[in-house]
Order: structure tokens, then sequence, then C-alpha cells
């Protein structure tokens, strides 16, 4: 990381950001999208939308990465690699993101 250029620095910067905000809404918590739409918060799909335009967010910024040949790989385990890279936000990236769960159980799906 040490020769990186201010550039591809503030998209390191950027995605990690991005991987935090995906966190937060993925574990429910506040993010800047709650004050963007404040009314949301008593809709019952909130928190799933909510989610996706974390996740939107994350991918632009992956593939932005990948366009200008800027590493991104380092930020993430394996497997939220592997999730970033089939760009679908499945149930399984949903359960397993954080791998608090049995490590086996996720071989098998």
């Amino acid at each position: 990381m040490g020769n990186q250029t201010a550039t591809e620095q503030f998209f390191n910067d950027k995605l990690a950001e991005s991987k935090v905000h995906f966190e937060r809404a993925l574990d429910c918590k506040h993010t800047e999208f709650d004050d963007l739409y404040p009314y949301m918060i008593e809709h019952p799909q909130f928190f799933w939308y909510k989610r996706y335009v974390a996740w939107s967010e994350l991918l632009t910024i992956v593939g932005l990465c990948e366009e200008l040949s800027f590493s991104w790989k380092e930020q993430f385990t394996p497997h939220q690699v592997e999730y970033l890279e089939e760009r679908v936000m499945s149930a399984k990236v949903l359960d397993f993101w954080f791998e608090k769960n049995d490590s086996k159980e996720h071989a098998q799906r």
C-alpha cells in the first residue's frame, strides 16, 4: 500500500467507508440513509431497501477500482470478495457476510 497514488488512496478510503456503510446497514444501525429518508423508518421494506442501496454503493466503488486497476480485495475476506464478484445481494451474503455462522454450514451452501 506504500506505493499508492493519491487517487488510489482516495478510492481505497471510499471503499472502506462504503464497506462500513454496508455493514452498518446489515446490522440495522444508523447510516446516512436514515437521515435522507427519515419517513421510511416506519415502512417494513425500509431495512431491505437500505441494505440494497448500501450494497449498490459498495459494488459501484469496487467496479470503479477494477476499471482503474486499483487493488481492493485486501479490504475483504475471501468469502466477501466472492460475494462482491458475484454481484448479487443474496440471502447468502446477508447470512454470511460477517462469517459468524459455522463455516461448515457455509461450505454446504
